[in-house]
């Protein structure tokens, strides 16, 4: 199987693995998945993800390969080419890895600014979601923006987070109190194209020179959602010139520094729900840094 027999047959890559008729060498790249480089016979290499075991939840590579689609749509952002994507594999464009730079920073920035400003029908996506194992409800929705982010993007989260003891009674109360202020921290904008899951690790710095997004969540946002991402985690490489090339695009509204742990709190929500309570002093500090923003 070479490269245009796979785009001319994407389904057989499956049957090709099964019966070991393409050099399969793991690598790293997934919290949740397996991953591997693939090498055709043309010498071309894919990098594929598969469930470690069993059978992957329905629509779980689907979401993933609708998101880059849909990002790459933009024609803003670099994102790796999907290859084939089944209900138990995803096959993608091999990038080569290289170090952060300045200077990709900034133009991450410009294009990020650019993918967000491409827009978004409504909140959410078409798509039914995912973000890391954890669903994602994508039901589209016209906003506003703090009523949907509470009732699609913080509650669900909470709710799981509370359930499985990572959060008590007192965390979920001051979360409670956050969703309840929303509406009052401003910066209400028209949805966004949004990665939706751009923590640092989701930023693959390439050889050429030019970042590719990988793993989105993507959806209808609020666009200071991805941009609070990059500062989890110890922050993305560079955040400052990522910053200051989003600027130079398209400048963020008035106190958008004082929004970034309403944002924050999403993500960290998602990891207490997935993750359990390793995550929970995180989640009260950024709820706290809300409220007193």
């Amino acid at each position: 199987m070479d490269l245009a027999h796979l785009r001319e047959h994407p389904t057989q890559l499956p049957i090709f693995l099964t019966h070991q008729r393409i050099r399969e060498t793991p690598v790293g790249g997934g919290d949740s998945c397996a991953a591997a480089r693939l090498t055709l016979d043309d010498g071309t290499s894919l990098f594929a993800k598969t469930w470690p075991a069993g059978t992957a939840p329905e629509g779980f590579f689907a979401a993933e390969a609708a998101g880059l689609r849909w990002l790459g749509e933009s024609r803003a952002v670099a994102v790796p080419e999907v290859l084939v994507a089944t209900r138990d594999l995803l096959a993608l464009e091999w990038i080569e890895a290289g170090a952060p730079s300045e200077e990709a920073a900034l133009r991450l920035g410009r294009e990020l600014a650019l993918l967000h400003r491409s827009g978004a029908p409504a909140f959410g996506a078409d798509w039914p979601g995912f973000i890391g194992v954890l669903p994602q409800d994508n039901t589209l929705d016209a906003g506003p923006w703090p009523q949907w982010f509470a009732q699609r993007r913080l509650l669900p989260y909470l709710r799981r987070s509370v359930d499985n003891g990572a959060l008590g009674p007192a965390d979920a109360a001051l979360v409670e109190r956050v969703v309840d202020r929303l509406g009052e921290y401003g910066g209400d904008e028209p949805p966004a194209r949004i990665h939706g899951d751009l923590w640092p690790g989701n930023l693959l710095w390439a050889a050429d020179g030019r970042v590719r997004l990988i793993d989105p969540a993507a959806q209808g946002g609020h666009r200071e959602t991805d941009l609070a991402d990059l500062a989890l985690f110890g922050g993305a490489p560079y955040l400052d010139r990522i910053l200051a090339g989003y600027q130079q695009q398209w400048p963020l509204a008035d106190g958008w520094q004082a929004r970034l742990p309403v944002h924050q709190l999403r993500l960290l929500l998602v990891h207490t729900a997935a993750f359990g309570a390793v995550y929970r002093d995180a989640v009260v500090r950024t709820a706290q840094a809300a409220l007193s923003g």
